[in-house]
């Protein structure tokens, strides 16, 4: 029966945060504050995101595999690659080093 309470608190929860949107008024929008905070917002949520997902492993940091293939994923950017081949250097490397170390 918890589930079902979680379940239904989230569905609100998120009805409520897309209501709170809808009720902004248009000129809090149009600030370039603003504006700005929101071009800048899913990068740095998507760079958390990678960052928890790639070095934490529960409440301890964590060096491996992973770590390798966005290093080569990072390599690839600064050296200008095109997305597929940067995904690509990302892939072979976390794989390789899995291969390698079991």
């Amino acid at each position: 029966m918890n589930i079902w309470i979680a379940v239904g608190a989230t569905a609100v929860g998120c009805y409520a945060v897309k209501l709170i949107g809808l009720l902004v008024p248009a000129g809090v929008l149009e600030r370039p504050v603003v504006r700005r905070l929101a071009a800048l917002l899913p990068v740095a949520l998507l760079a958390a995101l990678t960052a928890q997902q790639t070095f934490a492993d529960g409440r301890t940091l964590v060096l491996d595999a992973k770590a390798a293939g966005l290093a080569a994923a990072a390599v690839a950017l600064m050296l200008r690659a095109p997305f597929l081949v940067v995904v690509a250097a990302a892939v072979v490397v976390t794989a390789g080093l899995r291969a390698v170390t079991g």
